[in-house]
C-alpha cells in the first residue's frame, strides 16, 4: 500500500514538473498564448510590432530618433491610426544653462508654497470672490494697450479692432474695467497676444531656456517681450516710483493666482521630473499660440 502511495507522489511531482516545460516548449515552437484553442501553426495573437517575417518594427527607444515613421504600415489596422502620430517629431528645448535653471526652479518652488500660497489664501479670506474678479476684469483692462499693440504689429487689425471695442466698452459700462460687459452684454470675447508672440510670428528664434527668478519659465525671445510688454503698459507712466509698479505687479499676480486654477500642485504630483514639466508645458503652451 505504501509502494502505491509513493508511486503516486512521485507521478504527481513529474505532472507538476514537466507540465511548465512543455507549456513553454509550446510557446517556443511558435503556438504562443491560445495555442489550446487554436492548434494550427499560426499565432492567433500576433504582434503588431511585428512584420510577416517576424522582424521586429518597434522604434528602439535608444536610438536618436525613436519614432515610427510608418505608424499605418506597423499597426495596419485604419481603426487605430488616428490615434498614434509617432511620425511628428517635437522642436528640441535648447537647455544649454540647465544647472543654473534647476536651482531658480527650486527657489521658485520654495517662494510659492512658503510665500505665495499663504500669502493668496490670506488674500482670498479677506476679498470675496466677487471682488477678486472685478479687480482681475480691471488689472486685465488696464493691459489692453499691451495687446492692441502686439495685435497691431502681428498684422492681425480685426481682433486690434475687437480689443479697442472691449477696453472701450469695459472701461464704460463696465465702470473702469471692473465688469466685463464686453463679453456679459455683448459676446465680445478677449483677444491675448503679447510682444513676445510677435517676435516669434516675425521669425525671431526662441534661443535657449530660462527659468526667471519669481516670474518662472521664458526663453530669450519671451524674456525680451516680456520687457517689451511692461515698457507700453500705462501703469509705470502714470505711478510715482518704482516701488508703486511692484506693488501692483505683485497684487494683480496674486490676484490672478486666487481667480484662476491651481495647476501647480497638479503637475508636481503626476510628473517625475517636475522641472522637465514644467519647462515642455511652457514651450508647448507658447509654440501653440504662435503657430495659430
Amino acid at each position: 500500500m505504501k509502494d502505491v502511495r509513493y508511486l503516486a507522489l512521485i507521478v504527481m511531482f513529474a505532472v507538476i514538473l514537466v507540465r511548465p516545460a512543455a507549456s513553454f516548449a509550446v510557446e517556443q515552437a511558435g503556438g504562443g498564448l491560445g495555442a489550446d484553442i487554436d492548434p494550427s501553426s499560426e499565432n492567433p495573437y500576433p504582434d503588431l510590432l511585428l512584420d510577416r517575417d517576424g522582424e521586429g518594427l518597434e522604434p528602439d527607444l535608444l536610438d536618436e530618433d525613436p519614432y515610427l515613421d510608418e505608424p499605418v504600415e506597423v499597426l495596419g489596422d485604419p481603426i487605430f491610426e488616428d490615434d498614434f502620430f509617432f511620425n511628428e517629431i517635437p522642436p528640441d528645448i535648447y537647455d544649454p544653462i540647465e544647472p543654473f535653471n534647476r536651482v531658480m526652479f527650486v527657489f521658485n518652488d520654495k517662494v510659492y508654497y512658503w510665500v505665495l500660497k499663504p500669502t493668496t489664501k490670506v488674500y482670498s479670506a479677506l476679498l470675496p470672490e466677487d471682488i477678486r474678479r472685478c479687480l482681475g476684469n480691471a488689472f486685465a483692462n488696464l493691459a489692453a494697450p499691451i495687446r492692441f499693440i502686439n495685435n497691431v504689429l502681428q498684422g492681425d487689425f480685426e481682433d486690434a479692432g475687437v480689443v479697442l471695442g472691449r477696453f472701450l466698452i469695459n472701461s464704460t459700462l463696465g465702470v473702469f474695467g471692473l465688469g466685463d460687459s464686453a463679453y456679459r452684454d455683448f459676446h465680445i470675447e478677449p483677444r491675448l497676444a503679447d510682444f513676445g508672440q510677435t517676435l516669434g510670428k516675425w521669425g525671431i528664434g526662441e534661443g535657449f531656456y530660462i527659468c526667471l527668478p519669481l516670474l518662472g519659465p521664458s526663453n530669450l525671445r519671451d524674456t525680451a517681450g516680456f520687457f517689451g510688454d511692461a515698457y507700453v503698459h500705462p501703469v509705470p507712466y502714470v505711478s510715482e516710483s518704482f516701488a508703486t509698479d511692484m506693488v501692483y505687479l505683485g497684487v494683480s499676480r496674486v490676484n490672478l493666482m486666487t481667480i484662476t486654477p491651481d495647476v501647480y500642485d497638479e503637475l508636481k504630483r503626476i510628473s517625475l521630473d517636475p522641472y522637465i514639466a514644467a519647462r515642455q508645458a511652457y514651450y508647448d503652451y507658447r509654440r501653440s499660440i504662435i503657430s495659430d
